[in-house]
């Protein structure tokens, strides 16, 4: 018995540390003093997708759920496929999801300004938030510092 007490206490310590519940928490502000600009550029890019497009809003709120549906809000979505592993993107349970190009072009922009800082997760909850905004819906903060997935 006080080998079975002990291995399971054992497996739940391996686990907290490589659970990201035991990561650092996530909160607002996180990217202001190292790449403050971030938000305003996901914003930016968000607006000029919607006005060439109305319908991009929806896309980026349905491709920010199902990327948190598999593994957690990790942008694990945004992976592309390997000869030895399908992505999240390319399964049927994803085919139509919409808005990966716009990502693209906000993590661009902000690559530009603050390389390797502002995770791909944090973009696409900020392009989320921001897409309910500017169709009218409420502001809500985002606390961000979540780090990407790199498994799909």
């Amino acid at each position: 018995m006080a080998k079975l007490v002990t291995f399971l206490l054992s497996f739940l310590a391996i686990f907290l540390m490589i659970s990201p519940a035991s990561s650092l928490p996530l909160k607002n502000g996180f990217y202001q003093k190292t790449c403050s600009l971030a938000e305003s550029i996901v914003r930016s890019t968000v607006k000029t997708a919607l006005v060439n497009d109305p319908g991009a809003g929806a896309a980026l709120i349905r491709l920010h759920f199902h990327d948190c549906f598999v593994r957690g809000c990790d942008a694990s979505i945004l992976l592309d496929s390997t000869p030895s592993n399908q992505a999240e993107k390319d399964s049927m349970g994803n085919k139509g999801v919409q808005g990966f190009q716009i990502i693209d072009v906000a993590k661009a922009k902000i690559e530009a300004r603050c390389p390797n800082t502002v995770s791909c997760s944090d973009i696409l909850s900020f392009a989320a938030r921001d897409s309910v905004t500017l169709a009218g819906g409420l502001y809500y903060d985002v606390p961000s510092g979540r780090r990407d997935g790199i498994l799909s």
